[in-house]
């Protein structure tokens, strides 16, 4: 009888532990699975960018999710959720799809976009990849021009851009 108390406990313990760690997992708007690749800015390792030669394309989603033989890009924001996910963070998510497909040869059914508040599925079809391709043209032809002016009117944003100290369309100073 002695013996059946720290096993009971144990159980407990354990229970409690994987109970905890599947909420967090839900509050960090991740899907069920195994978490295969993390930001190092989130978990400190040092893990290699996604990268593909073809595009030219890099990139560090904050975690991939592997879910049997899928692999589910996550990408966290820290602001709240605006009514439907801002355009920019939508290409950025599907871009990481993309590269998930190139490096890992497995193409990802959907991405993840989560908010402070509230968490995006959104699906990977053939018709975001060609958006994504025309996008990724787009910003090679205006790399070519000698100025690209600013893309949106958000004064919040540019207040927090890492551009702003050299950029003339600084909207959070009155430029």
């Amino acid at each position: 009888m002695d013996s059946f108390i720290p096993i009971v406990l144990l159980f407990v313990v354990a229970f409690l532990l994987l109970f905890l760690g599947r909420r967090g997992q839900q509050k960090a708007g991740l899907p069920t699975g195994r978490v295969i690749y993390a930001d190092p800015s989130l978990w400190g390792k040092n893990e290699q960018a996604l990268y593909d030669p073809e595009t030219g394309l890099t990139g560090k989603p904050d975690y991939l999710v592997r879910q049997g033989g899928r692999i589910i890009p996550v990408e966290v924001k820290s602001g709240f959720a605006p009514a439907e996910p801002y355009a920019g963070h939508l290409m950025q998510l599907m871009a990481y799809c993309y590269l998930v497909e190139q490096v890992h040869k497995v193409r990802p059914p959907y991405g993840i976009l989560h908010y402070r508040n509230r968490t995006f599925s959104v699906d990977y079809t053939p018709a975001w990849e060609e958006r994504l391709h025309e996008t990724l043209e787009e910003m090679r032809h205006c790399e070519k021009q000698a100025e690209v002016d600013r893309s949106h009117d958000e004064v919040q944003r540019c207040a927090r851009c890492g551009y702003r100290r050299i950029c003339d369309q600084d909207i959070s100073r009155g430029g």
